[in-house]
């Protein structure tokens, strides 16, 4: 993988990620921002709920962003004679560059996109293996650096796919988010995994992947890794992905788990987008990277995985979180987990 790290107008860093090396006709990395940005301000604010003991992020600033520009417009496409977008060079593999409009920033984290491809057009699922494993160690390097800098608890890498979701920018792209915090969703994984060490001794996290593999919700498995639908989903198509060799964070994948990510992942997203038929429009979707806290009491007990899941429950509607779910927390599926992994494997490449 070849790095080249640069800046943009306004100070932002930006960093491209290359199978090879790029500087060939129209890519040349080396290539000047000419818009005339002021600097980025912005003022997120960390504020905890003394009820929930929760932190959430208040930022003002974004309501100004971006939201569905037209494609000729678009700030991730490569930069023309006739546009300037995010990204100077004329063209490239992967990008990341710091949010215009983070809702992180300072000393209370970082926000970044991640451009998968040029191709305005195109979706993670129709990268090619080449480009899915240069994905992967941008994510790698992002989580690293992140990682070691100071004030970040946790680094969460994901995609966000379509209107439905409430994407604002069409290109394939996905965020790192540099939390200052333990997100809840982890510390309470982490909670679980404590309570489950000193009851049985065992770790919970590789106890439920080895029940999983036993059972009639698997997806997909390779070698190194299983896909397969949790028991107690949530969403009307979830899919946990887990490497068979735990470990904290993709920092710490091996060389074998990586050489396979790039098939299984890619195949596991192309049955996404034929589960409700070959006329239905591309399947919304969050690809979530779950990792260990950077530091901390319990990072040991944690696994790497990744969870996609839609919001879609069947051809033409919507799951909507209803009153039990945005005001409680409690999660009704219309979908049994059993249905959901036949239907996936039903649609897996021939």
């Amino acid at each position: 993988m070849k790095k080249t790290v640069t800046r943009l107008a306004d100070g932002r860093e930006l960093i491209y990620y290359d199978v090879e090396d790029a500087a060939r006709e129209g890519g040349a990395r080396d290539a000047v921002d000419p818009r005339p940005l002021d600097p980025v301000v912005s003022a997120s604010e960390i504020r905890l709920d003394p009820l929930l003991g929760e932190h959430v992020a208040i930022a003002s600033h974004r309501q100004g962003r971006i939201y569905h520009p037209p494609a000729d417009s678009c700030p991730l496409c490569p930069s023309t004679e006739a546009w300037h977008s995010e990204i100077p060079a004329g063209d490239y593999q992967v990008a990341v560059f710091e949010n215009r409009f983070p809702s992180l920033s300072g000393a209370n984290g970082r926000c970044e996109v991640v451009c998968f491809t040029s191709d305005h057009h195109a979706s993670f699922a129709e990268l090619d293996e080449e480009r899915a494993a240069l994905v992967l160690a941008a994510w790698t390097d992002r989580t690293a650096e992140l990682s070691a800098r100071p004030g970040v608890a946790q680094v969460y890498c994901f995609e966000n796919r379509g209107a439905e979701i409430g994407v604002t920018l069409a290109h394939p792209h996905g965020q790192v988010y540099a939390f200052p915090f333990t997100t809840p969703r982890t510390a309470t994984m982490l909670r679980s995994a404590a309570a489950h060490r000193a009851r049985t001794g065992r770790n919970l996290f590789e106890d439920v992947l080895a029940e999983e593999r036993a059972g009639e919700r698997v997806v997909l498995a390779g070698e190194h890794w299983t896909a397969y639908v949790p028991y107690a989903a949530r969403w009307p198509y979830e899919v946990h992905l887990q490497p068979h060799r735990r470990t904290a964070d993709l920092t710490g994948l091996d060389a074998a788990a990586r050489a396979e990510f790039p098939s299984v992942y890619l195949e596991l997203l192309r049955r996404f987008d034929r589960i409700f038929g070959p006329d239905a429009p591309p399947t919304p979707y969050i690809s979530a990277w779950h990792q260990a806290p950077v530091t901390g009491a319990g990072r040991e007990e944690f696994a790497l995985h990744l969870e996609l899941f839609t919001v879609r429950r069947a051809s033409g509607k919507l799951k909507y979180l209803a009153g039990t779910e945005s005001g409680m927390g409690a999660f009704m599926n219309d979908v049994s987990p059993e249905s959901a992994a036949d239907r996936l494997r039903e649609v897996a490449s021939s």
